[in-house]
C-alpha cells in the first residue's frame, strides 16, 4: 500500500493534527476577551477553561489509541473529529461556565483520539522504508499546530467575540472528516484490551493535582479544597499505578519508567512544554494589557518563537551526534530557561524588538529539545512498542502544557492580588480590575509585576529540571 494511492491521505491527516494542536494555543488569545465577558470567570476559572481541553486530550491520548487498535483506527479518528466538532460547536453557545468546561471537555476527547489514530492511519497506506519521514513530517505538525493556532486563532478573535474561535473550529472539523471518510485506507483490528478503570483514575488524578495548585491562591493553601485535591490526586496515582501493574495489558505500563533514559527524556519533554506553554498562557494578555497590541497583533507577535523551530529544526540531529546528547540536553534547557527568566525582565516600556529577542533565546531552546527527547524517547524503547513512544511523547507534552498553565495562573493570580491598588480590590480577573480602576496604570502595572513573577518561577523550574534530567542521563550513561 502506498500514500499513492491515497492522494491527499497526508494533508489531510496534517490538517487534523494541526487542528486539535492548535486549539491548544488558540484559546490563550481568548483569555482577556473570556475575562471581560458576560460569563463572568474567576481567574481560577480561567485557567480552567483553558485547562480542561488539555489535560482530557493529555490523559486519553493512549488509551484513544488503544481504541483505534481494537474498534478500527479510521472510524475511531472520524468518531474523534466528529466529538471535536460538537465540543466546540457547544463550547461556542455555551451560556454559562459549567457549559462551557463540558465543551472543552468534550474537544479534548476528541482531541484524544484524533492524534494517536492520525498517525496510525497514515502509517498503515505508506511502505517500510517511507514510514521515518512521514513520522517526522507528522511530529512537525505538533509544531506548526502551534503557530496556525496563534495566527489563526488571531485572525479569527479579532472579529470581537471569543465564541467565534470555537464556532470556527466546528466546519473544519467536519470538513476533515469528510476527507478522512473518503480517503483514508481500513486498517485490520487488532484484540487489544480497553481499561477505562485506568483511564478514569489517571484523568482523575491530573484533575486532583491541579484543582491544589489552581484553586491554592483563591482557596488558601491549608484549605480543605486544596489538601483534599492533593491528597486525592496522590491516592489516585497509587490506585492508577496498582491497577497498571496488575493488569496484562496495560495503557501505560509504570515499569517502562525503570529505564532511565526514557525516565529522564520524559521528564525533559513535560519540563520543556511546560515552559512553552506557561509563556503561551501569559503571552496573550501581557501583549494585550501590557503593550497595546490588538488579538491579531498578539497572535503574530509569539511568531519569533517559533522561527528556530522552523529553521533549525533539521540541523538539531546533527549538532546532537556532534557535540553530545548530555551537552545538547543542557544547551536546550539553558535557552528555554534563560529564555523565560529574560522574558521576566519585561515591562511596559520594553520594546518589543526585545521581548521578540527573548523569544527567538526561548525557541533554540525548544528546538534543540523536542528533536532531541523525542529521539531518546523512541530509541529507548523496541520496534514492537513504537506506539506506546507516540503515546508517551503525547501525553508528556499535553501534560506539562496543562501544568505550565496552572502553576503560571496560579503565581500570576496571587502576585497581581498583592500588587492590586486598593480601588480595584475585590475583582476576580486583571480584566475586571482594569474596568474598576478605568484602566490604570497601577493596575496594568500590578499585572506585569505578576506576569513577570510567574515567568521567573517557570524559567527557574525549567532550568531545575532541566539540570535533573542531564545530570541523571550521565549518571545512567556510567552505570550501563
Amino acid at each position: 500500500m502506498d500514500l499513492n494511492e491515497h492522494r491527499g491521505l497526508l494533508p489531510v491527516v496534517c490538517a487534523c493534527v494541526v487542528l486539535v494542536v492548535g486549539l491548544v494555543a488558540a484559546v490563550n488569545l481568548a483569555v482577556p476577551m473570556l475575562a471581560a465577558s458576560a460569563l463572568h470567570p474567576s481567574a481560577a476559572t480561567l485557567v480552567w477553561i483553558v485547562d480542561t481541553y488539555v489535560i482530557v486530550f493529555a490523559c486519553l491520548v493512549i488509551p484513544g489509541g488503544a481504541a483505534g487498535d481494537r474498534f478500527g483506527r479510521k472510524g475511531v479518528l472520524l468518531a474523534g473529529l466528529g466529538l471535536v466538532a460538537a465540543g466546540a460547536l457547544l463550547s461556542a453557545v455555551a451560556p454559562d461556565v459549567v457549559l462551557l468546561l463540558a465543551g472543552r471537555a468534550l474537544t479534548g476527547l476528541g482531541a484524544a483520539a484524533v492524534l494517536p489514530n492520525s498517525l496510525a492511519v497514515l502509517l498503515h497506506a505508506v511502505p517500510a522504508h517511507r514510514k521515518p519521514a512521514t513520522i517526522a513530517t507528522w511530529a512537525s505538525m505538533t509544531g506548526i499546530g502551534g503557530v496556525v493556532g496563534n495566527v489563526g486563532g488571531g485572525v479569527v478573535l479579532a472579529g470581537g467575540s471569543w465564541r467565534w474561535l470555537f464556532a470556527a473550529a466546528v466546519p473544519v472539523a467536519l470538513v476533515e472528516a469528510a476527507l478522512v471518510a473518503r480517503i483514508a485506507p481500513v486498517s485490520a483490528r487488532h484484540d487489544r484490551r480497553l481499561d477505562p478503570v485506568a483511564a478514569v483514575l489517571l484523568v482523575g488524578a491530573s484533575v486532583a493535582l491541579l484543582v491544589g495548585i489552581v484553586q491554592g491562591p483563591e482557596a488558601g493553601w491549608g484549605s480543605a479544597v486544596v489538601v483534599i485535591g492533593f491528597a486525592a490526586a496522590a491516592v489516585l496515582f497509587t490506585a492508577w499505578v496498582l491497577r497498571e501493574l496488575k493488569s496484562e495489558h496495560p495503557l501505560l505500563d509504570p515499569r517502562l519508567f525503570r529505564i532511565s533514559g526514557l525516565r529522564s527524556a520524559c521528564l525533559g519533554m513535560t519540563a520543556v512544554f511546560f515552559g512553552m506553554f506557561a509563556l503561551f498562557y501569559v503571552n496573550a494578555s501581557f501583549l494585550q494589557y501590557a503593550k497595546g497590541f490588538g488579538v491579531l497583533g498578539t497572535g503574530l507577535g509569539i511568531i519569533p518563537l517559533t522561527v528556530p523551530i522552523i529553521l533549525g529544526g533539521r540541523h538539531a540531529g546533527p549538532l546532537s551526534r556532534r557535540i553530545g546528547l548530555d551537552t545538547t540536553v543542557a544547551l536546550a534547557f539553558a535557552f528555554v530557561g534563560g529564555g523565560l527568566l529574560g522574558l521576566s525582565t519585561s515591562d511596559i516600556q520594553t520594546p518589543y524588538a526585545v521581548y521578540a529577542a527573548w523569544l527567538v533565546v526561548t525557541g533554540i531552546g525548544v528546538t534543540l529539545a523536542l528533536p532531541t527527547l523525542s529521539g531518546v524517547i523512541a530509541g529507548s524503547l523496541p520496534p514492537s512498542q513504537a506506539g506506546v513512544g507516540t503515546g508517551l511523547q503525547a501525553t508528556t507534552r499535553e501534560f506539562g502544557s496543562a501544568l505550565g498553565v496552572a502553576v503560571i495562573g496560579t503565581v500570576l493570580t496571587a502576585k497581581f492580588a498583592e500588587a492590586l491598588p486598593s480601588e480595584a480590590r475585590g475583582a476576580h480577573t486583571v480584566a475586571e480590575a482594569v474596568a474598576r480602576a478605568g484602566h490604570a496604570p497601577d493596575v496594568v502595572t500590578a499585572f506585569v509585576s505578576g506576569a513577570d513573577a510567574g515567568l521567573r518561577v517557570v524559567g527557574i523550574a525549567v532550568l531545575v529540571l532541566g539540570a535533573f534530567v542531564v545530570a541523571e542521563s550521565r549518571v545512567s550513561r556510567r552505570a550501563g
